[in-house]
């Protein structure tokens, strides 16, 4: 008898789709080189600990404000064109960063990054949606997902290794990777643009209104949002402060600075574990049960983080974050892809989503750099948690996004091979009514 997983196992992952997983890993381990240095680099202008924590928050910043441009101009060139422009301006802005000769240029290099960095999320986001199989979709979203993770695991002990030649080559490196990169879906996927070229304008165009009707994508918004609070934002600005400052002079086998290092590496362990042979499940699971779990696991990790008596303890809570954020990622990208549609083009749908997991990240560690100000750390990470699971509750209450599984199976319209977005009220109607 022929299962639902079938189709799944007998669907190679397109080659074009390929072109893009490859593209994401030279990205991630270029990005890996330069995340843990530019802080420091930042230091050596000689300014404060806040204006350093501007560098990295003007990236996410501008990346934030420039979303909803990336998601038109997706519609008006096409994915790869603005995928490629998004990386060159990345490489440019990282050359600069190289060579800047004060803090105010750095500040202004590392925004102008954030723009790039948008453009290229985001067009990438709608070029997966629209090219993935439907019933693959969570193996490409977590092949995707995969390449990022593994490379921003090597980056770092690669970028340790540069730095001997001094302090600039990492950001050069980068920039070098980013051009490779785009040069790699510029001449690979040259098949693809031209084709797009001539069936763009008949492509149907997903709304981020008509998105807005689906519960589903309501649901996806705020777990984006949850997500790029604890993930993005908190893991990376209050968990290194936690581990480095909580168990100094406990005696452990690494002094408490290492210690800050280990638990990032940990939980990008359990991360990328999860992701290379789990995400797959979620083309036969759906897409609402692993956003559930994976969220509510995260929840509950993060929540406690702050009450771990011994480093083991913090290390073991960042692993099951990890993990648990590892169900997250390929079946909420997954999920957006099905609220797209195939064929359609979807850049302002993405777009929108994309600007609500900055926001998490932006706004993340401001209230909770806050918090532990005012009440400790404990009460910090409970705060995460409960973001997280607000974020699970978003599912629980939301339809699978599957086709064929919770929602109707929709015609494909004839002229563009496009599934039509699916409201929440015309799938609780619809023929197939089942939830996973």
């Amino acid at each position: 008898m022929t299962t639902q997983a079938d189709p799944a196992r007998r669907t190679p992952i397109p080659s074009e789709l390929k072109v893009m997983i490859l593209s994401a890993f030279i990205i991630a381990i270029g990005f890996g080189i330069v995340a843990p240095i530019l802080p420091q680099y930042a230091s050596d202008f000689g300014v404060s600990a806040m204006a350093v924590s501007a560098v990295v928050s003007a990236f996410g910043l501008f990346r934030l404000l420039f979303a909803p441009l990336s998601g038109r101009l997706t519609q008006a060139l096409g994915e790869t064109p603005v995928y490629t422009i998004g990386l060159l301006i990345v490489a440019a802005s990282m050359i600069a960063t190289a060579f800047a000769p004060s803090y105010e240029l750095l500040l202004l290099f590392r925004a102008v990054g954030g723009i790039g960095s948008t453009f290229f999320t985001v067009s990438a986001m709608t070029f997966l949606a629209r090219k993935a199989p439907p019933h693959i979709r969570g193996r490409v979203a977590g092949a995707y997902a995969s390449a990022f993770l593994i490379g921003n695991v090597a980056g770092p002990l690669l970028g340790s290794v540069l730095l001997v030649f001094g302090p600039r080559v990492p950001f050069l490196i980068y920039g070098g990777a980013l051009i490779l990169a785009a040069g790699v879906v510029f001449f690979m996927l040259r098949a693809s643009r031209l084709e797009d070229r001539k069936t763009r304008d008949a492509r149907e165009k997903a709304t981020v209104g008509e998105a807005w009707q689906n519960l589903s994508y309501r649901a996806a918004l705020t777990s984006g949002f949850a997500n790029g609070w604890a993930s993005f934002g908190v893991r990376n600005s209050v968990v290194p402060l936690f581990a480095a400052s909580a168990f100094v002079g406990t005696g452990w086998i690494i002094d408490s600075s290492q210690l800050a290092g280990l638990a990032l590496a940990v939980f990008a362990g359990g991360n990328v574990a999860v992701v290379t042979t789990l995400a797959k499940k979620t083309d036969v699971w759906g897409r609402r049960p692993p956003m559930i779990v994976g969220l509510s696991i995260a929840a509950l990790a993060t929540g406690t983080l702050g009450l771990a008596p011994e480093p083991w303890v913090l290390l073991l809570l960042s692993l099951i974050a990890g993990a648990g954020t590892g169900l997250v990622v390929p079946a909420q990208q997954a999920a957006v892809a099905d609220i797209v549609g195939e064929g359609r083009n979807g850049g302002s749908v993405v777009s929108a989503f994309q600007m609500t997991q900055d926001l998490g990240s932006i706004l993340g560690p401001l209230l909770v750099g806050l918090l532990v100000d005012l009440l400790g750390y404990e009460w910090a990470f409970g705060l995460t948690g409960l973001v997280l699971l607000v974020g699970a509750a978003a599912w629980a209450a939301a339809p699978e996004t599957l086709p064929g599984r919770g929602s109707p199976t929709v015609p494909t319209t004839p002229t563009t091979g496009a599934q039509p977005i699916v409201s929440a009220e015309e799938t609780a109607e619809g023929p197939n009514t089942s939830r996973s």
